[in-house]
């Protein structure tokens, strides 16, 4: 093993300048403006493919984004590793608020800020350099095949058809995924879960036009003010949702798995300084690592309407939109949720104005069994460079594809994530820690290593 150590010690800074060239890439798969951006980015990771000692990659084309593919069997009798990323990053708005460019990675206190430095480019391009490091050092020990998409970001519409039509291709013993976070260099952790998701739009009209506030105002119902009330009624005192039918078909957590959670090492006061918040907030009878892993939410992600620019205009708006996300624990249908929210909202539309809503997108939940063989070697894996066991904790993002995976590919799934819940995902400021990085790289050689013993 000491050669793996060496070579990547060798090579380190040649890997942080790869991850730079291609966190520069604006490959952000929500705007059209940035179609190009998207196919730059796809090149860019096959060909690093190529150069880590792939035997082919390939650019697939689909109705959207295109999928990268890249392969290295070295034996049909040893077990087969399908890794997945995505090599696109959210819109890095408001850009007023980043304190670097987004799209010029800047190093700083040991820390990589730039947009997607930790979602998702900083860490599948870890599967790519340990992979390298495998092929340069003659220890690979399993086939690897890797599937970086581009449409992760905006729910992988067109991933299913993809994955449907190439089944024989995408054929393996294992998905290895990092897209997620552990609690933290000092305390590694593996998600044995991920949340689903529910994603809707809403938009509710008013009069024909904008009117004046003043002369019109107290006798026309203002679509924000009425979307406001509509949004309100989501939670009860207690904060729990109050869409009926939401909580049906929720697998509670068990009081094992609760206390399991619990031992989990956590400071509120560390945590709501990090956030600069004064109190917490959440549904009533559980902890906050309760909240965000094992129990479904309603948040609101956008709200607009009226005037938003500098200074004043009085106008009592035509229309207001909000977009509304629902992230789902185990047995939860992403289908069932979505049509849930569509209706309450549509049911509860005031008099005086008219509530349209409809779908964005969705993802299932998913768990990865302890017991499982992909596991068992991601935990010795970690323990291996660690120096002691991780800590199963369940995920609360969402990576909507998993539950596809194991439905059309018949297999399991396993999450290796070197973030941390601070990293700024989806906000300015996105950051990477080098010696998280790095020790990705170091790590992934012995999940193989493990995988293929087992």
């Amino acid at each position: 093993m000491q050669a793996w150590k060496e070579y990547q010690e060798q090579n380190k800074e040649r890997f942080l300048n790869e991850l730079l060239e291609l966190l520069r890439i604006p490959s952000i798969s929500a705007r059209n403006e940035n179609k190009a951006d998207m196919i730059t980015c796809a090149e860019a990771v096959k060909q690093r493919l190529l150069d880590a000692g792939a035997d082919k990659a390939v650019i697939y084309e689909t109705a959207g984004h295109p999928v990268v593919y890249g392969e290295k069997m070295i034996d049909p009798l040893k077990p087969t590793v399908l890794v997945y990323g995505h090599y696109d990053v959210q819109p890095v708005d408001p850009l007023n608020l980043w304190n670097s460019p987004p799209f010029e990675p800047t190093i700083k206190d040991g820390k990589i800020f730039a947009r997607g430095s930790a979602d998702d480019k900083g860490q599948f391009f870890m599967h790519v350099k340990a992979f390298e490091t495998m092929v340069q050092t003659s220890s690979l020990t399993t086939n690897i095949k890797f599937i970086i998409e581009g449409e992760e970001e905006v729910g992988s519409p067109n991933l299913a058809t993809f994955v449907k039509n190439n089944k024989e291709l995408l054929k393996a013993d294992v998905i290895l995924i990092s897209d997620t976070a552990m609690i933290s260099m000092e305390n590694p952790s593996i998600d044995i879960g991920v949340r689903g998701l529910s994603y809707i739009e809403v938009e509710v009209t008013g009069p024909n036009r904008d009117l004046h506030s003043g002369v019109y105002g107290g006798a026309v119902a203002n679509p924000i003010t009425m979307l406001a009330k509509m949004i309100a009624s989501c939670h009860d005192e207690n904060n729990h949702i109050t869409i009926p039918g939401f909580y049906d078909d929720v697998v509670e957590a068990t009081p094992e798995e609760r206390k399991l959670m619990a031992a989990a090492p956590y400071d509120e006061n560390e945590f709501k300084a990090d956030l600069g918040v004064s109190e917490l907030w959440g549904e009533k009878g559980f902890t906050s690592n309760e909240r965000t892993g094992i129990r479904p939410t309603l948040e609101l992600n956008g709200i607009w309407g009226g005037y938003t620019g500098e200074g004043a205009k009085t106008v009592l708006p035509s229309k207001a939109f909000a977009k509304i996300s629902a992230r789902l624990v185990p047995n939860q249908s992403s289908e069932k949720i979505t049509e849930k929210l569509i209706n309450y909202f549509q049911s509860i539309a005031p008099a005086g104005v008219v509530v349209k809503a409809s779908e964005h997108h969705g993802g299932e939940p998913y768990m990865t069994p302890v017991d499982s063989k992909a596991y068992k070697a991601a935990a010795a894996a970690m323990k291996d460079t660690f120096g002691k066991d991780p800590i199963p904790v369940r995920g609360g993002g969402s990576i909507p594809i998993c539950a596809l995976f194991e439905k059309e590919l018949g297999i399991k799934i396993v999450f290796m994530g070197f973030g941390l819940d601070s990293d700024n995902l989806h906000s300015p400021n996105e950051k990477y820690d080098l010696v998280n990085f790095y020790k990705g790289i170091e790590t992934i050689p012995y999940f193989h290593k493990h995988f293929a013993e087992m």
